[in-house]
């Protein structure tokens, strides 16, 4: 399945909810385009819903340190949310763990950002 990714704006933040696989091709593009539209658009608070997220390659998670670097370089913030065990234990192995501010839930994400 490929990545659809819905978005919304909660209290002021970008909540984009992933969904599918997130790979190498067109769905780490997708996400890459969608992280600069927000970022073009002046959008500071970003959150990765990603509890839908079937999949990650390596090239989905070079996607997402892209989207953080990215975000990171505008002065934007990027959080990942609702990560399954399985994600939240390939980001412990690869040590991203210490580059995304990973929170449980996405209410969570989006109260984490200062008002």
């Amino acid at each position: 399945m490929a990545l659809k990714i819905t978005d919304r704006v909660v209290d002021g933040v970008a909540v984009e909810v992933l969904e599918g696989r997130i790979v190498l091709g067109e769905e780490s593009n997708a996400l890459r385009e969608k992280v600069k539209s927000l970022l073009a658009s002046g959008q500071k608070k970003i959150v990765f819903n990603m509890d839908n997220v079937t999949y990650i390659d390596s090239s989905g998670l070079g996607a997402l340190v892209a989207a953080h670097t990215s975000a990171r370089a505008q002065g934007a913030f990027l959080k990942i949310s609702n990560l399954g065990s399985k994600f939240q234990e390939i980001l412990q192995v690869t040590k991203l763990v210490t580059v995304f501010e990973v929170l449980p839930t996405e209410a969570a994400a989006i109260a984490s950002f200062p008002k």
